[in-house]
């Protein structure tokens, strides 16, 4: 599977048209109703949990990742609590489901596509889950004034609560919008990676420079897509940013952003306060969330920080990393104090974990095995 996933491939190109949505939904909706004709349960569908056998637009997508799975019978119940905390479905999280809840992921995937954000935000994951319980779907913010009825009306049949009336994988694969030669349009989408920046610009400092030391360790392939985003704004060619190249450059990416926004984007990027954003502020602010919170991504972020060894990061190891990477760390106290979650002062691996994922553990029935 040469092209990767395709959660990555979102992020790269920053934006799909309806009709690459359409293709790539359509797939998931297939393999969807094939697992299902054979009585079994995904459990974890996901973005990066769909693989492209190459780099084309026509590369074929496969699931991958059925650690979860289970055989289902149609009028079987399931109470064990699993899966990825943005895919979800509001009956699993209230330990009474069956095979609808792979159709609510496949809806809050293909939100996705067409966005570039998940229906259901919150920094934590409880946030999350009320959100998704609560079933609110945003279709006023942009870009969706600009994305076609049939779309929004194939993300309601999947992300409709009442599994009773929710619809199969056969039922949104004839809608018109999702058929093979059907009416999706093919104009570009809003560009993702400026709501990745907004998303960025909630985070506290002590992220801000984990994802830097994230953000160095990553290789050339991984990053090769926001590699060429950031060369194709950086007009000069001297590996900074200015307000007025990041201007421009979201122009030609065709991101409709107001004036001031530009500027408080470029404030919350500039993490050595400097005035521009040079390469490495940039890849730290528009990583996608699976790179992030890979084990090895994370431990080598919490190890560069721990640097006696002793697996935990006191408040000097934060002020000297921060030093080191250019930032001014002289209000660290309160972003450690937010992090350490049961007060000694230091932050373990597994309070960090917590930071980076902007999560907290979810205390109900059933078993607790949600997923990075």
């Amino acid at each position: 599977m040469q092209g990767g996933e395709l959660f990555d491939k979102i992020i790269e190109r920053g934006h799909y048209t309806e009709k690459d949505a359409a293709a790539m939904c359509r797939t998931m909706l297939r393999v969807i109703h094939h697992m299902h004709t054979l009585g079994v349960m995904h459990r974890d569908l996901k973005p990066e949990n769909f693989l492209l056998s190459d780099n084309s637009r026509n590369a074929t997508v496969k699931a991958t990742d059925f650690g979860l799975s289970v055989f289902a019978r149609p009028d079987e119940r399931f109470e064990d609590l699993v899966g990825s905390a943005f895919y979800v479905a509001p009956e699993v999280l209230q330990c009474d489901y069956s095979r609808e809840a792979d159709i609510w992921s496949c809806g809050v995937i293909l939100y996705i596509l067409l966005s570039g954000v998940p229906p259901f935000w919150d920094d934590t994951e409880q946030g999350i889950f009320a959100a998704i319980v609560k079933g609110d779907i945003d279709f006023q913010s942009k870009p969706w004034p600009s994305i076609s009825s049939g779309a929004k009306e194939c993300v309601k049949m999947m992300l409709t609560k009442d599994t009773t009336v929710r619809a199969t994988a056969e039922q949104v694969m004839n809608h018109p919008w999702m058929k093979e030669d059907g009416n999706a349009p093919d104009t570009p989408l809003d560009n993702a990676v400026v709501e990745r920046i907004k998303k960025f610009s909630e985070m506290n400092k002590l992220k801000k420079l984990a994802l830097k030391m994230i953000a160095a360790n990553l290789s050339g392939d991984q990053i090769q897509g926001l590699k060429e985003l950031f060369e194709s704004m950086d007009a000069d060619g001297n590996g900074t940013i200015t307000v007025q190249e990041m201007r421009e450059g979201l122009q030609k990416q065709r991101a409709h952003i107001a004036e001031g926004e530009i500027e408080a984007l470029m404030n919350t990027m500039d993490m050595d306060e400097n005035g521009t954003i040079d390469y490495m502020e940039f890849i730290a602010a528009t990583l996608n969330a699976s790179q992030v919170e890979r084990e090895q991504n994370m431990m080598k972020a919490f190890q560069t920080f721990d640097k006696d060894d002793s697996g935990f990061i006191s408040i000097d190891e934060i002020k000297e990393a921060a030093t080191e990477w250019g930032m001014d760390g002289s209000d660290m106290e309160k972003f450690l104090k937010e992090a350490d979650l049961n007060g000694d002062g230091e932050i373990d691996y597994l309070e960090f974990v917590q930071l980076m994922k902007n999560s907290t553990p979810l205390k109900k029935k059933g078993t607790l095995n949600f997923k990075a």
